[in-house]
């Protein structure tokens, strides 16, 4: 849903508004609120962010985040799940994560929502690209299907249960098929 308010506000006056459920984005002088997940959308999203930390934060390679609003480039952003590599989370004075990110993700993962735009989504994905993401994922749960975005490279279509999701270079070690991803709506 697009919210135009009654006068425009800046990138700064946006990120002074109260969090909304679900969570708004600031894109391009809009205020779009994403739409509220549902089923496979949330089974997707929780497994997937299991799995990548059980991997990665472990050896603390990287850490995924759920819902993490990402505000940088004059945007402000919820990807479904951010990861960021270790050296790169942000850190308050005591040395806990802090609570703002004003920085894209080293890897994006989108989850198409129904009725949500696939175009919408899509532009996230590039505008984190453009400002040092490494590789962005659009996980469609109706057509089981992932389209994946490399910097500078078209786009890779993967819907075959053995195929083989690329991931960044940091998270080589983290291997997902095609199958397994949808394999968790049936569990």
């Amino acid at each position: 849903m697009v919210r135009t308010p009654a006068k425009p506000i800046t990138f700064e006056e946006f990120l002074k508004l109260p969090e909304t459920k679900p969570a708004s984005e600031y894109i391009d002088g809009q205020i779009i609120q994403k739409p509220m997940p549902q089923g496979k959308h949330s089974v997707i999203q929780g497994e997937l962010i299991s799995a990548i930390n059980s991997v990665l934060k472990s050896s603390k390679t990287a850490r995924a985040f759920p819902e993490l609003r990402c505000s940088f480039g004059g945007r402000s952003t919820v990807p479904d799940v951010a990861v960021f590599t270790w050296d790169r989370i942000p850190r308050d004075e005591n040395g806990e994560i802090a609570n703002v990110f004003q920085k894209a993700p080293d890897w994006t993962i989108e989850i198409l929502s129904p009725d949500q735009s696939q175009t919408k989504v899509t532009r996230n994905i590039l505008h984190c690209l453009d400002h040092g993401t490494q590789l962005g994922w659009l996980i469609d749960p109706s057509e089981q299907s992932v389209l994946v975005y490399f910097p500078e490279q078209k786009p890779v279509f993967l819907a075959k249960i053995t195929d083989t999701l690329p991931v960044p270079q940091f998270a080589n070690v983290f291997q997902l098929t095609v199958g397994e991803l949808f394999g968790w709506l049936l569990e």
